[in-house]
């Protein structure tokens, strides 16, 4: 910034001038850019941190459209192409995919929604207390949804299957109606648990939540379709047509889900007070 142009005492003055010169900008610029990416940086927060900020209604469907979507895209689409593959997926690949598809959801969307992704867990939410009862018909009619959507786009890619990766009972609907609700009961105490207490268990609820839908996909889907979610229900029996026992899947969960509140309160009760 400066340059010698007369003679030798202004490069004489400027020699003496420059260290007190130069500590003294150095100081500014760095006080300048300090400030600056300060600036910037609570500008780009404020935009885009969510944090501080409770999501809009809107956000919070569009959460749950989207995370039903997922699960039973994925979900329903590793059965169909387990199913024209002869098997390559094998059941425990789907129910992995399940249980992961799952876990996948909570992270992406549980800082918005809560990720219900699933009207049983919706409604168990509100039987507890924890969920403001005037969301529950959006938040269903958003993961239903995002259920049919999924299943129209899977009838889309493979329009051969006609099950869709549905559920059926594989004995009476009466079987299938118990295990259903016992399924959503334990799968409602664990979400309960892992989203009540300590931050730590807060953080693993993704994992906990998927581990139990992957244990009981492995043992009871060949029963029941291990379904545990009216909504996954819904969408690929109202595409394929299939609706005779979809009044097992769409009762049975909600049931579940519902008794696993005062269990949950027998348990925790020390924690609650």
């Amino acid at each position: 910034m400066f340059s010698c142009q007369g003679g030798t005492g202004e490069c004489e003055c400027r020699t003496l001038l420059t260290p007190l010169l130069s500590q003294e900008m150095l100081s500014l610029v760095i006080k300048f850019r300090s400030d600056h990416e300060r600036a910037l940086f609570v500008n780009v927060s404020d935009k885009t941190d969510t944090s501080t900020a409770a999501p809009l209604l809107s956000q919070c469907l569009a959460a749950e459209f989207c995370g039903t979507f997922g699960l039973v895209f994925i979900g329903t689409g590793a059965l169909v192409v387990n199913e024209i593959t002869g098997g390559d997926i094998t059941h425990v690949g789907v129910s992995l995919t399940f249980g992961l598809s799952v876990l996948a959801m909570i992270y992406a969307f549980g800082d918005v929604s809560g990720c219900h992704i699933n009207p049983a867990v919706t409604i168990g939410f509100w039987a507890s207390g924890r969920f403001d009862g005037q969301r529950v018909a959006g938040y269903i009619a958003a993961q239903c949804a995002g259920a049919l959507t999924a299943s129209g786009a899977v009838r889309m890619l493979f329009p051969a299957v006609e099950s869709l990766g549905g559920t059926m009972p594989r004995g009476s609907q009466f079987q299938a109606f118990i295990l259903e609700v016992i399924l959503t009961l334990i799968l409602m105490l664990v979400i309960l648990s892992v989203s009540f207490g300590a931050k730590e268990k807060g953080l693993l609820a993704g994992v906990a939540i998927g581990a139990v839908i992957t244990f009981e996909a492995l043992f009871a889907g060949p029963v029941s379709g291990a379904s545990m979610n009216p909504a996954r229900s819904l969408g690929p029996a109202i595409l394929a047509g299939e609706i005779h026992s979809l009044w097992v899947y769409l009762s049975a969960p909600i049931i579940g889900a519902v008794l696993a509140v005062p269990l949950f309160r027998v348990i925790h009760c020390h924690q609650a007070g």
